[in-house]
């Protein structure tokens, strides 16, 4: 009994020990084990400095290696960063363009490219005028620091007349033209603007700028008005600039960064600096160093089915003069572009010709002689104009099967100029006579000394008109168009891309790749297998070490850039006068027309 009384107690003891020590247990929180830190997921963004005139051929490296960015390596470097899966969005680094409108829209279009893939486009300016602002209105944000000022100061043109100067010295401009808008002397004749060369540069840029404040107003989503409003202030602080919407983001470079990750901690955002750019050798032995001067390897050898795309940048000129002190870089020479366009024709594997006219005009008969090659070469040709294609610039597109323009192209200005500057007061002045002896009534007709007599001023303008008319005629031929209608669209006149698409004197707007497009099509390339040939091919850094390179680097030249630019308006007009010392007739845009 008292065995099974203390049992029973001990047992019940034992329960409630037990109960009571589960109790205790489920009262005490478990230990929590540390946990790590969430993994931050890398988000790489190409970086792309954007600057310079980004010329339109391919640029061989300099003498020293470094690399010159082009408009086909920036395009290029875009279209990669757009497909590139490794890339989440792109940076561009505005800074100061010397760009047209052609260029500029292609860069516009290469932007939207990279955006309608879905990634992102953010532009960086630490200032900015109307090229620079007009670009980064592509792109999805806008960042400045708030040091920085938009001049956002509207379109400017400019014409410098040097008729009162010449009387000063003495010098008579004896100058000759066809169409009454052909106005490429009147800085030399006149001074101020004719009537016509002023409604002419009216109506340029009226046309521009109405497409300025489309552009902004459509990216910024602001109204025209206020757009307008903006631009008559002309320089806006950026922190004005971001009140009034025209920027997003005040912002310096180290800020870029954690902008893109914004508030999400585990985002490791990086920046590649100068995404794709070929770097520089830093270290070359004998065998590099001689590579590198011969420059690129020549792509003519090529024995597979391409499309040969020509760049045609510069003044045309027939043949260059080795004696020249004025020559600026580059130019469109006859003399090596016509071989060219014939080894293309013999060339069965070139399926068609595809050109990028960059140019002002210049020599009458080399405009006519490169024309003449495209169009009895037997392939498709396809022109895409750049920032101008005007006078010969237009005469060596007009024979293609179609011609694409930008919508701010510079074309048109059908008309012919000739003449010259006569130094006879000025040597007199100076001491200077000269005895003349001559045969033939019109012995002097090309002589600087003096100006024309009338027997010579008839036979000159008798030349003129005579090349105005094969002008005319071959435009009217190539656009099918009436004479009639092509020479009143002709006369000298001065046209935008959209204005020459109004008038049919280009068949549509669009970029230099429409142009290929069309051009694969032309060839039946739908699957878009050819390959492209860039010609002509970029000189070597030895053929520049050698001085066979055009006048870059003649003193006279040299001197002349390193004016300010306020101090260069004549600088523009030097090359057409030695020009008209050497060609009768010149086919030559009124002036050269900037954003400024």
């Amino acid at each position: 009994m008292f065995w099974s009384a203390t049992r029973f107690a001990l047992t019940l003891a034992g329960c409630l020990m037990t109960f009571c020590g589960a109790a205790l247990v489920a009262d005490e929180k478990p230990a929590e084990t540390p946990s790590k830190p969430a993994a931050k997921v890398r988000a790489d963004w190409a970086e792309l400095t954007l600057s310079g005139s980004l010329p339109e051929a391919p640029q061989a490296p300099g003498v020293f290696g470094e690399i010159s960015d082009s408009l086909p390596s920036v395009l290029q470097r875009l279209k990669q960063a757009g497909t590139d899966k490794a890339i989440r969005g792109v940076v561009l680094h505005i800074e100061s363009l010397d760009i047209g409108w052609a260029r500029l829209n292609e860069l516009q279009t290469a932007i939207a490219a990279v955006r309608a893939q879905g990634k992102p486009v953010w532009a960086r300016m630490n200032d900015a005028g109307n090229k620079e602002y007009l670009l980064a209105c592509a792109c999805e944000r806008i960042l400045m620091p708030e040091s920085g000022t938009l001049s956002l100061t509207g379109l400017r043109a400019e014409v410098t007349f040097y008729r009162n100067l010449f009387q000063m010295l003495d010098i008579q401009a004896d100058m000759l033209r066809v169409g009454a808008f052909k106005s490429a002397a009147e800085p030399w004749t006149r001074a101020e603007m004719s009537p016509e060369f002023r409604a002419e540069m009216e109506a340029i840029l009226d046309d521009h700028f109405l497409d300025m404040v489309g552009q902004i107003a459509k990216a910024r989503s602001l109204p025209d008005d206020k757009v307008k409003a903006a631009i008559d202030v002309g320089l806006i602080p950026a922190s004005k600039a971001k009140e009034t919407g025209l920027i997003d983001v005040l912002a310096y470079e180290d800020q870029v960064a954690g902008l893109i990750s914004g508030p999400d901690q585990n985002l490791d955002v990086r920046i590649r600096r100068d995404y794709r750019k070929p770097k520089p050798e830093t270290e070359l032995d004998l065998f590099s160093l001689m590579k590198l001067l011969s420059g690129p390897a020549e792509s003519s050898g090529s024995t597979r089915p391409r499309i040969a795309v020509l760049t045609l940048e510069g003044a045309i000129s027939a043949g260059s003069d080795p004696t020249s002190l004025l020559s600026g870089p580059g130019g469109i020479d006859s003399d090596e572009i016509v071989p060219l366009i014939h080894k293309l024709a013999a060339d069965e594997n070139v399926k068609a010709i595809v050109l990028r006219v960059d140019s002002p005009g210049g020599s009458a008969l080399a405009s006519d002689l490169i024309w003449r090659a495209l169009e009895t070469s037997g392939k498709p040709v396809v022109a895409s104009m750049g920032d101008t294609a005007a006078s010969g610039g237009y005469y060596i597109s007009m024979g293609a099967e179609r011609i694409f323009a930008e919508p701010g192209t510079l074309t048109g200005s059908i008309g012919v100029l000739g003449g010259k500057i006569a130094i006879e007061g000025l040597m007199n002045k100076l001491g200077v006579t000269t005895s003349v002896i001559s045969r033939g009534r019109n012995s002097g007709v090309l002589s600087l000394t003096s100006a024309f007599e009338d027997s010579e001023r008839e036979a000159m303008q008798n030349m003129l008109n005579e090349i105005y008319g094969q002008f005319t005629r071959k435009a009217a031929e190539g656009r099918r168009m009436e004479y009639e209608k092509l020479e009143a669209l002709a006369r000298g006149r001065v046209y935008t891309g959209r204005q020459a698409l109004n008038v049919g004197l280009v068949d549509e707007l669009g970029t230099l790749g429409d142009a290929l497009a069309y051009a694969r099509k032309l060839v039946g390339d739908t699957e878009g297998k050819l390959e492209l040939e860039n010609l002509p091919a970029a000189r070597s850094p030895l053929e520049a070490l050698l001085g066979q390179c055009s006048g870059e680097n003649q003193p006279l030249v040299q001197v002349l850039q390193s004016l300010p630019q306020s101090l260069r308006p004549l600088m523009q007009h030097l090359p057409v006068l030695e020009l008209l010392q050497r060609e009768p007739a010149l086919l030559l845009m009124p002036c050269h027309v900037q954003i400024r």
